[in-house]
């Protein structure tokens, strides 16, 4: 299943036959993974990794660090056929991501666009007329308070707020996620 958050499509992917979460984002010039992610879902990751040339990484908050670069098979699922796609992810040491982050650089390469219509089309390669919908789910659920708070855990509050305008801002960053780059 798939669903619009702002500009970005959050889907489930599969990754050696688990599910994953999955980002398209068009703000984002290369692919990344959290090295915290890796560790929570992989087995020996680290033997799989080779030298990365993304090494001036830079969001909001200041520069990331970038440790090694990871390809892994992921398969986009699909009612009119799988798309099986080989990324390149840069490992991040410092980044707080639940989940794999598809950026604009494996879009351009492989001719991945998911912005050519109204209704959210996936196509691959130069062949514009195999289109692939993602069957968008306008309405998505959003996690509980506390996982809310336990993910920007490293912003900070201004003392004069109150616990409900804390909540108010809380509820403003998930609506408008990509449009905050947090972590």
């Amino acid at each position: 299943m798939s669903y619009i958050h702002g500009k970005a499509i959050q889907m489930t992917v599969c990754i050696n036959n688990d599910q994953h979460k999955f980002i398209i984002e068009s703000g984002s010039h290369c692919s990344i993974v959290a090295k915290d992610y890796l560790d929570n879902h992989f087995v020996i990751w680290e033997k799989k990794l080779f030298p990365t040339k993304a090494n001036n990484l830079k969001h909001a908050s200041g520069k990331m660090t970038s440790i090694w670069t990871i390809i892994k098979e992921i398969i986009i699922t699909h009612r009119k056929g799988n798309i099986r796609l080989n990324p390149e992810f840069v490992v991040l040491d410092d980044a707080h991501i639940k989940g794999l982050l598809l950026g604009t650089d494996y879009q351009r390469i492989h001719g991945i666009d998911s912005y050519n219509s109204k209704n959210r089309h996936i196509t691959t390669g130069t062949n514009k007329e195999k289109k692939f919908s993602l069957d968008i789910n306008q309405t998505s659920t959003h996690e509980p308070l506390e996982e809310l708070l336990n993910e920007f855990r490293e912003g900070q509050f201004s003392t004069t707020l109150s616990s409900k305008q804390k909540v108010s801002i809380l509820k403003m960053l998930r609506k408008n996620g990509p449009e905050f780059p947090i972590g």
